[in-house]
């Protein structure tokens, strides 16, 4: 009887360990959000498979909440227009992902956090390229100080070659901040959709390849595998300064 005891509190006591391991290593959580590019994009195909393989099914919680056609005023809380006065809307896009990953995370432990963004094209004009940078450096500060953690990871999607230069010089204001941010920040990292948007290299009437503002079936399968291996090798990377 007392041999029957004592393997069963041993039992018990490795259980125990287990559990506290497992709720000591937490989960991986991962927030996807920005406008009709993100929104169409299926974790399911390839995001999410792609880093369940890396840290296991059950360590992996990915949060996606996007809206076609939106600046990034509808997510930075602190953005102004031009003439300073902030829409009505501001910051409301971004309390709705918010309100799903408070769900998402209720009650676990959350080991590391990468937030993937895919948004711009709508800051593409006169009035808004130039306040991008502030506004994206703003919306990454903002996440990490409501999170209380400046670990956070960040993966932005950077735009595709849809515009060049001479057509929109404010999409590749854009396109540069987006780089520049992912670049400058010691967690973050930039994924190229160059590739993405054009369907086995149509060519138009005047010779030149049709490109779409949005991706290819392939496309979006690419940039969610994209965005995953950029995200892993972000939480893997060794010895990482916070911002």
């Amino acid at each position: 009887m007392k041999q029957s005891v004592t393997f069963l509190t041993t039992c018990l006591l490795l259980y125990a360990h287990a559990f506290a391991t497992a709720a000591e290593d937490g989960k991986h959580l991962f927030i996807l959000s920005g406008q009709s590019n993100m929104k169409k994009l299926n974790p399911d195909i390839s995001f999410t498979p792609t880093v369940e393989a890396a840290f296991g099914k059950e360590n992996v919680i990915v949060v996606k909440d996007a809206q076609n056609g939106k600046p990034i005023a509808l997510w930075y809380k602190a953005w102004k227009s031009p003439e300073g006065h902030p829409p009505k809307t501001v910051g409301g896009l971004y309390n709705r992902l918010m309100g799903s990953v408070n769900v998402a995370i209720q009650g676990k432990n959350i080991k590391t956090v990468t937030f993937v963004w895919m948004q711009g094209e709508s800051d593409t004009n006169p009035d808004l390229s130039g306040d991008y940078e502030v506004s994206l450096k703003g919306l990454i500060e903002q996440l990490r100080t409501d999170m209380g953690r400046q670990d956070i990871n960040v993966v932005i999607g950077r735009l595709s070659d849809f515009q060049t230069d001479d057509e929109n010089p404010n999409w590749m204001v854009v396109r540069k901040t987006q780089m520049a941010v992912a670049e400058a920040d010691p967690r973050g990292a930039w994924v190229d959709t160059d590739d993405l948007n054009n369907d086995k290299g149509t060519v138009g009437a005047d010779g030149k390849l049709i490109k779409d503002v949005h991706y290819t079936t392939e496309g979006f399968r690419l940039l969610g595998e994209r965005f995953a291996k950029k995200a892993i090798e972000l939480i893997k990377k060794p010895n990482k300064t916070s911002p």
